[in-house]
């Protein structure tokens, strides 16, 4: 690792939030590992008055749990999922929010958590002096599923204020980075001494407990590695095999004088069961109960429920297969051959499904192996080492990005000529800004050119151009009106610009006085976040431009 060159110190929080247990990771100059080492339950409490009352480890003991049924609190578990882009089934059968809350309320209370967890280890593990020294020189980096862009990125931003964590949304622009889970999750790999070959397709199987996050890299002669694959990202991590067990325990109860325990007996599943599953061939055992609980006929003694190995693993199955049908995709598109996976995440602890995931990958004569170390914290130490050791230098467009724009008719041109009849109408034609399923360094910028007419410019000329998104089958999409359904807008980019950049010109015909203004939409599809700036001819100066997303 490079040694740090900066003029002051800093502190950088990483912020591993997951669905069911989340991670912090820290680090500073002088530093020799990312610290922080445990996990912490991704829960909270509200009272009658939205006010937090226990988060944490806290909000899981027995005493909050009895105070909580008896004061009427609310429970926040499985939010961060709300936050799932709006095509995601999943989110039907999610744990409601608690009333008069959003997804951003509930995590940004989580994130001021967090915040309070960190400040107090770091305090307690190298002193009061160190925190005060670096509490206003600090940055963040947030991990987030490689199926989410930039509208839920925004929303971690607003979380980030409500939290405490930044005071403004300029701060948050500037001290908050945010990195994939699966590409965090490389980093902690190679920070973990997993060999890599140069030249070699590696993949990486993030299994957490809300999402299972695939991603595909080869590692070049340069020790960077570049993206070979889109990312892929699966709402099948281990709250659905529970989800699972506690349907399959619902119908099996339904009736008895357990019916009120399903959810119980589900949680016990969760917490014991799920996590000691490794052989489909030997029944396995819910504790959820004392020796008084007693019916053969449903298979329980001594206040324990017995199940069939085979149906605790049709539990995991879903998810086993969604994994290798994920990595056969990838391996058809990736641009590199793949020879070896890697698994890591919480979800990737559990010894049935490395075992599964192991016989059906040596088929295939793939290397498939998971890192000797805390795999709850692969997210966080990673998320840490992205920040400071940047290994990934280019990355895959998931989709096809472009912009409609108005084009002149051509008489010799079939497809203008099957649009005649719109002629005297805008046009609606497309530009494409970034293909799918292309390699994109972080220098590369995507450009696309505009020109505006006035007949007298106002002070500042403000501008607004609509980036879209094209989901469907054509490879190379060009008109508005074929497939349209397909395509939806991602985001808008605004930005102001100075009238004296407007050029004065004289109509051919008419001889009349009119204004153009010609400006170029920068945007950067590279990084772990989408970029913009406006750049205009006159001058060749560049702008900020603002990113607006639609999904909010």
């Amino acid at each position: 690792m490079p040694p740090y060159t900066g003029t002051q110190r800093k502190l950088v929080l990483a912020f591993d939030l997951g669905t069911t247990f989340s991670g912090i990771s820290y680090r500073y100059p002088g530093q020799e590992h990312a610290g922080g080492d445990s996990k912490i339950p991704t829960v909270l409490y509200y009272d009658m008055n939205g006010q937090v009352c226990a988060a944490g480890a806290a909000a899981t003991c027995d005493e909050i749990k009895d105070k909580a049924f008896e004061k009427g609190w609310r429970k926040a578990e499985w939010f961060k999922m709300h936050m799932c882009p709006n095509n995601s089934a999943a989110r039907h059968d999610l744990p409601p929010l608690p009333p008069n809350k959003t997804v951003v309320d509930v995590m940004g209370d989580y994130m001021r958590y967090l915040r309070d967890c960190a400040e107090k280890y770091i305090q307690g593990t190298h002193g009061a002096s160190l925190w005060l020294s670096l509490e206003n020189n600090m940055d963040f980096v947030l991990s987030h599923p490689n199926g989410w862009e930039g509208a839920q990125q925004e929303q971690m931003r607003r979380a980030a204020i409500l939290g405490g964590l930044v005071s403004n949304q300029r701060d948050a622009g500037t001290r908050i980075r945010f990195v994939t889970e699966g590409e965090a999750s490389l980093h902690f790999c190679i920070r973990n001494g997993l060999f890599v070959q140069s030249g070699t397709g590696v993949l990486v199987v993030d299994a957490g407990g809300g999402t299972i996050d695939l991603s595909a890299y080869s590692k070049e002669s340069n020790s960077q590695f570049e993206e070979i694959a889109p990312p892929q990202c699966h709402m099948m991590g281990s709250i659905f095999v529970t989800q699972n067990a506690r349907t399959f325990i619902r119908e099996l109860l339904e009736e008895s004088k357990y019916t009120d325990d399903v959810d119980h007996i589900a949680e016990c599943f969760d917490k014991s069961t799920k996590l000691r599953f490794k052989d489909a061939n030997e029944p396995a055992f819910i504790k959820f109960g004392s020796h008084r609980d007693r019916d053969t006929d449903l298979g329980i003694r001594a206040g324990q429920l017995q199940l069939k190995g085979a149906d605790i693993a049709s539990f995991f199955d879903p998810s086993v297969q969604c994994i290798i049908q994920a990595i056969a995709d990838m391996r058809r598109v990736a641009f590199k051959p793949i020879s070896c996976v890697f698994l890591v995440g919480g979800f990737g602890t559990s010894d049935y499904l490395f075992s599964k995931l192991k016989h059906s990958l040596g088929k295939l004569q793939l290397d498939f192996c998971r890192p000797d170390t805390y795999l709850n914290k692969a997210v966080a130490d990673g998320a840490i080492s992205f920040y400071i050791d940047h290994f990934v230098s280019v990355r895959v467009s998931r989709r096809i990005y472009g912009c409609f724009c108005n084009i002149q008719y051509n008489p010799d041109d079939a497809e203008h000529v099957r649009r005649a009849s719109k002629k005297f109408v805008n046009l609606a034609s497309g530009h494409t800004l970034l293909p799918g399923n292309e390699q994109v360094s972080e220098k590369k910028e995507f450009r696309n050119s505009y020109i505006r007419y006035f007949e007298r410019p106002p002070p500042h000329i403000a501008i607004s151009i609509r980036v879209l998104c094209y989901q469907g089958y054509n490879s190379s999409p060009q008109w508005g009106d074929v497939d349209s359904d397909n395509y939806s807008v991602f985001c808008t980019v605004t930005a102001t610009i100075p009238n004296i950049c407007a050029v004065n010109q004289m109509a051919p015909r008419t001889w009349k006085k009119y204004y153009s203004l010609s400006f170029d939409v920068i945007l950067a599809f590279g990084l772990t976040e989408l970029q913009a700036q406006v750049a205009w001819k006159e001058n060749f100066c560049r702008g900020p431009a603002q990113i607006m997303y639609n999904d909010i």
